[in-house]
């Protein structure tokens, strides 16, 4: 159940779900957490670091997948936005 959970959140959130639920463990809890989770050491440390700091830079900001549903996301624009100028075939 806590994989599932995991999955659900963004990656901000997944860094400190994981920094808690570690935490929450004591001695150990950073390994084994990574374990369960897949994620790596470095990213619950870092989720740790974000927990500590009193503002949260990233605010407001979520990346962009297709789990988010119809948002806009970043990358090229298709063709026919860039170039409305291009002329229909006549055929």
């Amino acid at each position: 159940m806590m994989q599932r959970r995991y999955q659900w959140l963004s990656e901000k959130d997944r860094r400190r779900c994981a920094a808690v639920e570690a935490a929450k463990l004591g001695h150990g809890g950073l390994q084994y957490i990574s374990q369960v989770l897949d994620c790596g050491p470095k990213t619950i440390q870092q989720g740790r670091v974000e927990l500590e700091q009193r503002d949260d830079p990233d605010a407001g900001r979520v990346r962009s997948g297709s789990r988010y549903g119809d948002k806009k996301r970043g990358g090229c624009k298709p063709r026919i936005e860039v170039g409305p100028h291009v002329e229909e075939n006549p055929d």
